[in-house]
């Protein structure tokens, strides 16, 4: 593998995980957004109603992500990985536009985010899929967990853009409508990305357009050789199989002992991985830091929050992906976490954040546990299940329908 090629593999999963930054940036603003006054002013709702926008604002994405699996394997089995992408990007910054509207009360903000989380969950779907098809096994590995970075990557921004906005804009529409607005800028850089390079090499063999797939394969690997031709011929040997191996599978297939422990396997990390509560987390940062005691300091402890994600997770891509097993980084991981929420849990009862805001000794043991739970999470049970999708191994008949079962939950 050439250094170009390693350099053009690394670009074009990094550019499609962009759609993974805008999805976090998305998730990440809500909790920072909801706690400027002038927002809910402008939308409408009282003191009282602010727990109940704040849970529909969090749930509506959700579902929409969730619900896009109605339309996004159809689209991308027709008209590709990077046509499926773009319009992903489309539709998420629709639904960014509608966010900014507030003359109709909050329907327009929930309909907006219902609309982007139909997009960002189309991008989840692909992007995995599109690096897994794309990237070189040799590093298939460390760029499968740059969606996790990404996403991490994308949740610190949002939270030093709502604290930015918080303390240097004056409380007005400007306030809240500017952090909403920037997510329009990695939307608009996936999609105009995606119209500017390389269809999935895989994809393009399965559709019989076997010479723009080899060029796709010699851009991505960095030039033409005799190692990717061989490359080459062993994607299509495997289509023919895939091919072959299809006609006449039925859903017994997927109840054979071990396909059904494989596809369980996946299913559960991803619900694992949900369980934890680090979403959630993501939604509602300040609001935590707020409930343990923060004070005025919870917009300021996000941003942070947000970096020690970002930092523990490239450290991970960097040094652990490939060094560490799967197995012993989830039970451990599991542990740790745990621990950490008990602590918080023991400390927060004991000793009650004083109403005055100020940061007391168990505040700042308790906001210590909640920034080493997300480490802990950023090395273990964040990453891994993305992972995963390149690592088990399922007959390639069933491949499709895992990879899809198992994005699928990570929208639960």
């Amino acid at each position: 593998m050439t250094r170009l090629g390693t350099w053009r593999a690394t670009y074009l999963v990094a550019l499609s995980c962009v759609g993974s930054f805008l999805f976090a940036y998305d998730t990440g603003i809500v909790g920072g957004v909801l706690t400027l006054q002038s927002f809910q002013r402008d939308m409408g709702f009282s003191d009282g109603e602010q727990e109940n926008v704040a849970s529909l604002s969090a749930s509506l994405l959700q579902a929409g992500a969730f619900f896009s699996c109605l339309f996004v394997w159809p689209f991308t089995a027709h008209y590709g990985r990077r046509w499926a992408l773009a319009v992903a990007s489309l539709i998420f910054n629709i639904g960014a536009v509608l966010q900014l509207f507030y003359q109709q009360g909050i329907a327009t903000w929930y309909a907006g985010r219902t609309i982007s989380g139909i997009g960002a969950g189309v991008a989840t779907v692909i992007i995995p899929m599109y690096s897994a098809e794309m990237a070189p096994k040799e590093i298939r590995g460390q760029l499968g967990s740059l969606f996790q970075f990404f996403f991490t990557l994308g949740v610190a921004v949002s939270y030093w853009v709502d604290y930015g906005a918080a303390q240097h804009i004056e409380p007005s529409t400007a306030q809240w409508r500017i952090p909403v607005a920037l997510q329009l800028v990695p939307g608009g850089i996936l999609g105009l990305g995606m119209l500017l390079t390389k269809e999935s090499t895989r994809w393009l063999a399965q559709h019989d357009r076997h010479e723009e797939a080899l060029q796709s394969l010699i851009w991505v690997r960095g030039g033409d050789s005799v190692e990717v031709r061989m490359e080459f011929h062993e994607i299509v040997a495997g289509i023919e199989e895939e091919e072959r191996q299809t006609a006449g599978v039925t859903w017994r297939e997927y109840w054979l002992p071990a396909n059904r422990y494989r596809i369980f396997l996946a299913v559960t990390l991803q619900i694992g991985a949900q369980i934890t509560g680090n979403t959630s987390l993501a939604y509602f940062s300040p609001q935590v830091f707020q409930a343990v005691g923060a004070g005025q300091n919870a917009l300021l402890l996000s941003g942070f929050f947000g970096v020690c994600k970002v930092v523990s997770c490239a450290f991970f891509l960097l040094f652990l992906v490939e060094r560490i097993g799967r197995r012993w980084s989830l039970l451990a991981g599991s542990f740790l976490m745990g621990m950490y929420m008990f602590i918080i849990s023991v400390l927060t009862q004991r000793y009650p954040p004083m109403g005055s805001g100020t940061l007391t000794p168990p505040a700042i043991a308790s906001i210590s546990m909640i920034f080493l739970e997300a480490m802990t999470f950023n090395i273990s049970w964040g990453p891994i299940p993305w992972v995963s999708l390149g690592i088990i191994s399922l007959p390639t008949p069933l491949r499709s329908d895992f990879q899809f079962a198992n994005q699928r939950c990570s929208c639960i």
